[in-house]
Parts: structure tokens; sequence; C-alpha cells
């Protein structure tokens, strides 16, 4: 999507307020004993009270309000009944639809105690989301996002599930252009003024960069069982920084 008016512009952020407001909810309330169905019926609440709707159940038939994903489950988990326990890692991935609008953002988090490979990851996946939306600048060529996110998770050894990438989004989940998390040479056309881009980097501290879907035909996991992390934004492409709407 590009904004080019200012009902898409309040729409958009109508919709990252909601985000904003559900990983908030989710984060305060993930302790020991919590099941991640549990958390999902948060999220259910709180997008009732802000009139949003699963934009994953509207697309795509989610089973879900919002997918969690636990240890070396990366994106696109369905939060299951099982209790949290202390170590584990989870990653929240929250996509409304506000009144035809989308938003999408995630984070990760650890229960402790964590270990210092798991928080050292959770670092290293921020600090390169961080990385991707300080180049994220108008006239500058797409692929200097996955190039700033490959370079972050080089430096500190983290392994880059490259098989998995951001992506254009406002009026759906998917839109042009895909903002693959490494650097692609041919994917040079410069950022223009209003686009919008949801920049997700997604590390392992395995070894493994492919990766596989579980039986549920929804999950998306680590080979070889490698503990994963996901932060992601909704940002907006303007004259100065990005405009981060899911803030």
């Amino acid at each position: 999507m590009t904004v080019t008016n200012e009902r898409d512009l309040r729409g958009m952020k109508r919709a990252g307020q909601v985000v904003a407001k559900t990983l908030a909810a989710i984060k305060a309330a993930v302790e020991p004993g919590i099941t991640p169905f549990e958390l999902d019926a948060l999220a259910g609440k709180v997008f009732e009270a802000h009139g949003a709707q699963s934009a994953p159940r509207l697309e795509y038939g989610a089973p879900v309000n919002v997918f969690i994903s636990v240890n070396d489950d990366i994106v696109h988990g369905l939060p299951t009944h099982k209790p949290l326990a202390a170590g584990d890692l989870i990653s929240i991935d929250v996509t409304p639809n506000v009144q035809g609008y989308v938003a999408d953002a995630a984070i990760s988090l650890a229960l402790p105690p964590a270990s210092p490979v798991v928080m050292r990851l959770l670092a290293c996946t921020e600090a390169a989301l961080a990385e991707a939306i300080k180049v994220a600048r108008l006239g500058q060529p797409l692929n200097r996002i996955g190039h700033a996110i490959q370079q972050e998770a080089a430096q500190h050894g983290f392994t880059l599930l490259r098989e998995l990438q951001g992506h254009g989004v406002g009026r759906a989940i998917h839109e042009k252009p895909n903002v693959p998390n490494f650097f692609h040479p041919a994917l040079s056309a410069p950022l223009h003024e209003g686009l919008v881009l949801a920049v997700e980097p997604m590390l392992s501290s395995g070894r493994a960069w492919r990766t596989k879907t579980k039986r549920d035909g929804w999950t998306i996991c680590t080979r070889d069982g490698g503990p994963a992390a996901h932060f992601e934004h909704t940002i907006m492409i303007t004259g100065d920084v990005p405009l981060i709407l899911t803030a």
C-alpha cells in the first residue's frame, strides 16, 4: 500500500495502535502456567474492544486471533493448551484488520530464567529490526533493508531464516513488494513516499536456515530445533525517518 491521503494515514494509524495495544496486553499477561490459547483469547478481547478483526482469519481462514510461536516455532504458530514454562521463548505476531486497514507487528520474549544464548538471540533480532528501519529512507534501494538485517545477524553469529521475509501491507496482509531479510542485488528500486512495509527479521541460534511446516499446516519451525526470534514493525516511508505505525 502507498498512503496518498489523510484518510488512509488515519486508517493505518488506527490499525497500528490496535497492534501496539494487543502486544502490550499479551506481554503483560505472559507468565509461567498461562497457555498460548488463553493469550489468543485475550487478543480477541482487545480486538473486539477496538472494532478489529483477525486479518489472518479473514484472509486465510486461520483458526486464531493472533499467531503465538514457542521455542523452535518461528511464525504462524497456532496457540495451544500447553502451559508456558520458565525458560520458554515466545513470539507473538499480531495482524488486525481495522475497518479495512491492516497493520502487522511481532515481538519475542523469554520467560526467566532464559539461557544466555536465547537472550543474545533476542537482542540481536531486535537490533536487526532497528537497523533495518534506520536505513529505510526515501530514495534508498529496497535491498538496503535486507542488507542491514543480514549484517546484524552475521556480526553476532546467528542464522538468518532466509525463506521468511517482510512484505508490503495495508489493505491486505501480504502486498507487494516482498522484503527479503538478506541483500538481494536485483531489488534496487528506490523506496517511495508513503510506501507501507512490514519489516520482520527472523533469526535462529541453530545452524539450519531452511524451515519446515508442522502437521497443523500453519506453524513454521526450524529444521534443527534451534530457538527462533521474530521482531516486526509496520512502517511508512516518509521524507524523513520512517513512521513506525505499530510503535
